[in-house]
């Protein structure tokens, strides 16, 4: 807590918390806006796995139905104002389990392109219990051109401490090869209690020699609304453990594309979250415009009904000061591992070095940043102090967030200092 308010006033010059009032808003500015992704939520699972912190509901067909309805509304709400179809460069499906819905995602994909020119790929993620024929040939029948595929783990000890049970997942990940998904991420987890970094090694190994072309490796995290039965190791472990992980990809050729993931050169990324500005559509779902953040609320009901009404279904916003925003920026970026400075200031309309140049310079210094033409890249110190940084983050921000929102439909207000 006290080294996310020391950044903040560090970084934002400021006193002021972030704070997200619930504020209603039906209309959102962002034609203009370059690079603007798009995310849908599916909120489905058919069980619900206590390591996953995300809004989630055991699958109902009556509740999907319903949700599919309210879903094409609300694409319908933002679309309805705008004069001409905006170009984004992706568009995700995350949950959940998106493929609980797969005969409904066609018709999600067909309304967004009324309103939308998609130019990039179409990623989804997919619980290894839907990867077979009939989902995978539905899939790219809609377009669909990179999954996501959630493993956890190859290791069938560190499976059952987070409640998954192993499911032939390289015979998985080979028939999703065989589909011809022009990218395939793996997603791992480390710092499963028991894991060890010759398992995590094995892990890596077997999930590209099946056909992956970049893994994902998150780290073991306990939400406080969580129901783990089992904790995960200590920090320290989690440095050790990603560092081992680096070294251990870098030596096999791989390329680091992020903090937490790893890629075949010359593939094509997969990463839902790294965008200047999205537009988020589902339950809890989040929208990022130039100067503000949208989160639409956690409760299934009650989305429905605010949809039903013609109404967004945004539970909070928070109206971001000019640094603020770019300090938001600047953390997603660095999670991406490079800065570029022509990008910030188009975004922020400042440029870089008039807002943060005493840091930068400060970073370039310690060893933390490297300039590369008009880039700034993390050095391999700087992504350890990243992944440190992003606990705390997550611990102090995500999780209050988050803990709220499952509570109250529509909070009134929430103070993150």
């Amino acid at each position: 807590m006290l080294l996310t308010s020391m950044l903040r006033v560090l970084l934002t010059r400021s006193f002021k918390p972030f704070v997200f009032e619930g504020k209603y808003q039906n209309e959102l500015d962002f034609m203009d806006l370059e690079n603007l992704g798009l995310y849908v939520h599916i909120p489905f699972c058919r069980t619900l796995c206590s390591f996953c912190p995300y809004c989630k509901e055991v699958y109902d067909q009556e509740k999907a139905d319903r949700y599919k309805r309210a879903l094409l509304k609300e694409i319908e709400i933002v679309g309805s104002g705008m004069k001409k179809r905006k170009p984004v460069t992706s568009l995700y499906f995350g949950g959940g389990t998106p493929a609980l819905m797969v005969d409904d995602l066609g018709d999600v994909i067909k309304k967004l392109k009324v309103y939308f020119d998609i130019e990039g790929g179409i990623g989804l993620e997919l619980h290894p219990q839907d990867v077979n024929p009939d989902v995978l040939g539905k899939l790219k029948a809609y377009g669909v051109t990179m999954v996501s595929i959630g493993i956890q783990s190859f290791d069938q000890t560190c499976l059952a401490k987070i409640g998954r049970s192993y499911d032939g997942f390289q015979e998985k990940i080979k028939l999703a090869k065989d589909f011809g998904f022009e990218v395939i991420d793996v997603d791992l987890i480390f710092a499963i209690p028991g894991q060890t970094d010759k398992s995590l090694q094995a892990d890596i190994d077997k999930a590209f020699n099946c056909g992956a072309t970049q893994v994902s490796t998150y780290p073991f995290i306990d939400f406080t609304f969580s129901s783990n039965e089992y904790k995960p190791m200590s920090e320290a472990v989690k440095k050790r453990m990603l560092n081992h992980l680096s070294d251990y990809c870098e030596e096999i050729g791989l390329e680091r594309t992020s903090v937490w993931t790893f890629g075949k050169r010359g593939t094509d990324k997969y990463s839902s979250v790294t965008r200047d500005s999205f537009l988020g559509f589902g339950l809890s779902a989040t929208t990022l415009l130039r100067d503000s953040f949208k989160i639409n609320t956690f409760s299934l009901e009650d989305y429905i009904n605010r949809v039903s009404q013609n109404s967004l279904p945004t539970s909070l916003t928070i109206d971001f000061t000019k640094r603020q925003r770019a300090v938001y920026y600047l953390f997603w970026r660095a999670y991406t591992l490079d800065i570029d400075s022509r990008d910030f200031e188009d975004l922020i309309g400042v440029p870089i070095m008039k807002m943060f140049g005493h840091e930068i310079r400060l970073a370039k210094w310690a060893g933390l940043l490297e300039k590369r033409y008009t880039t700034y890249r993390l050095t391999n110190k700087a992504m350890v102090l990243y992944h440190s940084i992003e606990q705390v983050y997550t611990n102090a921000y995500i999780d209050k967030m988050w803990h709220i929102s499952r509570k109250q439909a529509f909070p009134e207000r929430i103070v993150l200092k």
